[in-house]
C-alpha cells in the first residue's frame, strides 16, 4: 500500500447544510484523491485511530467555483457530479486553498484521461491481434 502523499494541509471553514448554515472550521489534508476534513478538536490526524474524517474525492468534483475575496476571507465553492456545492472560506495567505485545489483537480482529470487514453489503446490494439490471428 502506497503512503498517502499529503499536497496541502491547514485550516478550511466549510459551511454546514443545517438551517443557520454556521461555518464550521475544519483541519484539512489535500492529497492525490481529494479533500479528506476532520473535526478541528485534533492537531496530529495521523495520531488518532478512528478520527472522523469526511472525504470530498477529485473523482466526484466537477469543479471549483465562486470565488470571492471579502475582509482577509477567500469564499469558493466545490461542485460535485450530482450537482451538490460544498462551501469553503480560508484566509487569504499565500496561495488559496481554491487554486491549489482547482489545480489538483486538473492534474486528477489529466491523469484519468491519460490512463483512459492508454485503457483504450491497449484494447484496440488487443482487439486487433485478436483480428488477425484468428483471420
Amino acid at each position: 500500500m502506497n503512503p498517502i502523499q499529503v499536497m496541502k494541509e491547514g485550516h478550511l471553514e466549510k459551511r454546514s447544510n443545517g438551517l443557520l448554515q454556521l461555518w464550521k472550521k475544519k483541519r484539512c489534508l489535500m492529497t492525490e484523491d481529494g479533500l479528506h476534513l476532520f473535526e478541528n478538536k485534533c492537531k496530529d490526524t495521523t495520531a488518532v485511530p478512528g478520527l472522523k474524517e469526511k472525504q470530498i474525492l477529485f473523482e466526484h468534483m466537477v469543479t471549483v467555483d465562486c470565488v470571492e475575496n471579502k475582509r482577509g476571507l477567500v469564499y469558493f465553492t466545490i461542485v460535485m457530479s450530482g450537482g451538490k456545492e460544498i462551501d469553503f472560506r480560508c484566509q487569504q495567505e499565500g496561495t488559496a486553498w481554491n487554486a491549489e485545489i482547482a489545480l489538483a483537480l486538473v492534474r486528477f482529470k489529466n491523469r484519468l484521461a491519460v490512463q483512459t487514453g492508454k485503457n483504450r489503446y491497449l484494447h484496440q490494439s488487443s482487439s486487433e491481434e485478436d483480428f488477425i490471428s484468428s483471420g
